[in-house]
């Protein structure tokens, strides 16, 4: 897959706040500061929510609420090559694990109060979403497995309508003609993570709050699991608690 192109971007040319971000990343780095300290302080002075970089189409901000700061850190991350370690930054951008463990306070610190309440947006509406997913399709498959029937594309079938009563091409095709996109055979990532997004608002419309909160649990347990094998937490969510969704 490749990113998403039919959203509006901004050009090349880079702004104000962008150059000011970039400048600073760079100038921490070399003044001595922590790589990951420097490059969250480069996120809290970021201004746009996309780009065109490297002819690259960047959606930082997704329906103008979720930020997606990996992308972002990927972003910044190649404008200082050769002054982050190379591990650390793949450990990061590809499997979240960052170099440095920080609490919720010190990170809310770092990026700005507002940014992070967008983080949030894309933790419980992107990655929690993603994880429930995965979590009921596990169970559907174990259920199907116990029963001695049933393939993986019948146990995503049944996942989707479990969790929004309706199939995944059905709610595909709502969603695109909700936010205008083509009703096309082939996914980006960015319309995927939009595409999460959106199922993430249409399930909590459709869910009375017990069922949110034990959805969230189950997502989170998952998550948890998935984290205990790489032998890390998610850094930027150590503090929360799944009432901070309600």
């Amino acid at each position: 897959m490749t990113q998403q192109d039919t959203h509006p971007v901004a050009t090349e040319q880079v702004t104000a706040g962008d150059a000011e971000a970039i400048n600073y990343l760079r100038e921490s780095i070399g003044g001595g500061r922590h790589w990951y300290l420097s490059l969250l302080g480069a996120i809290g002075l970021w201004t746009s929510a996309s780009e065109k970089f490297n002819d690259q189409h960047y959606i930082y901000l997704i329906d103008g609420e979720a930020f997606d700061w990996l992308l972002l850190a990927e972003r910044l991350t190649m404008t200082v090559n050769g002054l982050v370690p190379e591990e650390e930054r793949d450990a990061l951008l590809f499997h979240g694990v960052p170099p440095l463990r920080l609490t919720a306070a010190e990170v809310r610190e770092l990026i700005g109060d507002r940014k992070y309440g967008q983080y949030l947006n894309y933790f419980y509406g992107i990655t929690i979403e993603e994880a429930l997913l995965l979590a009921v399709q596990e169970e559907v498959e174990k259920e199907r497995h116990v029963q001695g029937m049933g393939r993986r594309g019948d146990a995503a079938d049944e996942t989707f309508h479990r969790l929004y009563d309706a199939s995944r091409d059905e709610l595909l095709k709502q969603f695109r003609l909700e936010k205008g996109h083509p009703q096309i055979r082939s996914i980006t990532i960015t319309e995927l993570k939009a595409f999460t997004y959106w199922l993430f608002k249409y399930r909590l419309k459709r869910s009375e709050k017990a069922k949110i909160a034990s959805d969230t649990k189950k997502a989170l347990k998952y998550l948890n699991r998935q984290w205990q094998k790489l032998g890390v937490s998610n850094v930027l969510a150590a503090d929360l608690t799944t009432e901070e969704l309600m």
